[in-house]
């Protein structure tokens, strides 16, 4: 995301202030407020709040508890491991969880924990691309770049919004 032309905008959401990233085409990053790899605005960046209205319109219905699945265009970037591992983590069922070991099961490598871990950790597209939904093999909450206390949030959200589920969390 360096030298190119890319678009931003901010939004307030109930754990903390939001950055959406546009390429012009597709979501290419949503940060949150604390999160450790949140990039700065360049002089490249253009803001256009316009841009991203379907993606704002989800968020909010997302943390109304209305909106359980993302309808909208992504383009992460990162290597060929990463891909396929975000796009495991979208198949993560709202309001569920699984474990990095689980995760490497599925995508057919058992020894890679370690590396899924890795590639969670660098999920360029938070909530939409729900790494929050990721915990340690024993039910524990375990890293996440904008902290802990707001992956806890996000998975108390969807089990709140889904009645009878069943969160596997502890702090």
């Amino acid at each position: 995301m360096n030298q190119e032309t890319l678009y931003y905008t901010t939004l307030c959401s109930p754990i903390g202030e939001l950055l959406l990233v546009s390429d012009g085409e597709a979501l290419v990053g949503l940060y949150l407020e604390g999160d450790c790899r949140r990039p700065e605005p360049s002089a490249l960046w253009r803001r256009d709040a316009e841009r991203f209205h379907s993606a704002a319109e989800q968020l909010a219905a997302y943390f109304a508890g209305e909106l359980t699945t993302f309808a909208l265009r992504l383009a992460p970037r990162g290597t060929a491991f990463q891909l396929r591992v975000w796009e495991l983590l979208r198949r993560i069922p709202f309001g569920a969880t699984v474990s990095y070991g689980e995760l490497a099961r599925r995508l057919g490598q058992p020894g890679a924990s370690r590396a899924v871990g890795a590639a969670n950790a660098c999920n360029p597209i938070s909530i939409i691309v729900p790494c929050h939904r990721v915990i340690g093999s024993n039910g524990a909450l375990t890293g996440y770049a904008a902290g802990i206390e707001r992956k806890k949030w996000l998975l108390d959200h969807e089990s709140q919004v889904l009645p009878g589920s069943q969160s596997r969390l502890s702090a």
